[in-house]
């Protein structure tokens, strides 16, 4: 299979794994994309949107509009990726939302393997480690630490406020450690639009993504700044933040782990499985690229 075949399909399973990720509070499709060697590109292609093809468009001159929305739109990453993300989240919602009624403290135990590996993986792409980068994560840390520990915000679902929310959660599902499944829980909006979602609500699904595509516009500029200029301590404050978000993980399977060892021991295994396959991801991806 020729290289014009096998890069679009290497992107549209990029976005099955981000899909999937930002479906789960406490992992970040941001993480995903990162192992899988895809972030810079990502945010670098989000924050080269400037819509100038629009003045083209409006003036009948298709000619320019095509020559500048080609120059603006990495086609072959969003296309693929997004494609991929969108049918993620409309399957896996419907699984997620199952395991956690049903499995809470084994699900959180995938997802505490899960973050814990996304973070040692962002380690390895440190090259320079120094005591200046521990403190940066150590701050990194504490923040998020105290961060996840806040009580959800009771709120309604208006479409103003589902709007507002797709602009925060966006932010943090293209950062990776930080998971917008849980920006939307502690906003009270996690449920309530896994609902949406699996009942197909278009009017909140549209609004959500709507304030989704706001959002990543103008955070995506920042963050692209920030990986240009400052990536290595961007990183390690990224790695703090990742382990402090393991906070979650602990609290929920610390209240809804069974008495026996068989339990304790399942749990365990599951948080093995879910670290072993993060890293066998990572590698996979490193070695095909």
């Amino acid at each position: 299979m020729s290289n014009k075949f096998i890069e679009p399909l290497l992107i549209f399973f990029r976005g099955l794994f981000m899909g999937a990720a930002d479906a789960i509070p406490g992992v970040s499709g941001g993480t995903i994309a990162l192992i899988t060697g895809i972030y810079e590109r990502l945010v670098h292609g989000i924050g080269k949107i400037k819509f100038s093809f629009v003045k083209p468009l409006l003036k009948l001159n298709f000619s320019e509009f095509k020559k500048k929305l080609i120059d603006e739109i990495d086609f072959q990453l969003f296309i693929p990726l997004i494609l991929g993300i969108a049918i993620a989240i409309l399957t896996f919602s419907k699984v997620i939302k199952f395991l956690l009624d049903v499995y809470p403290a084994f699900t959180f135990a995938v997802f505490l393997g899960l973050i814990l590996a996304s973070s040692y993986v962002l380690y390895t792409k440190i090259l320079n480690f120094s005591a200046k980068m521990i403190l940066i994560s150590i701050i990194g840390f504490i923040l998020s630490f105290i961060f996840v520990g806040l009580n959800p915000i009771a709120t309604n679902h208006t479409l103003p406020i589902i709007f507002i929310s797709g602009m925060i959660a966006i932010c943090a599902m293209i950062l990776p450690g930080i998971s917008g499944a849980f920006i939307l829980l502690l906003l009270g909006q996690y449920y309530y639009m896994l609902s949406a979602l699996n009942s197909l609500r278009f009017v909140e699904i549209v609004t959500f993504c709507i304030g989704a595509f706001i959002g990543i516009l103008g955070f995506s500029k920042l963050l692209d700044y920030l990986l240009q200029h400052y990536e290595e301590i961007t990183m390690a404050f990224l790695i703090g933040v990742m382990i402090g978000t393991l906070r979650i993980p602990f609290v929920k399977i610390s209240s809804n782990l069974g008495s026996s060892p068989f339990d304790l021991l399942f749990t365990i295994s599951l948080a093995v499985i879910g670290f072993i396959l993060i890293v066998l991801v990572e590698m996979k991806f490193r070695y095909i690229e």
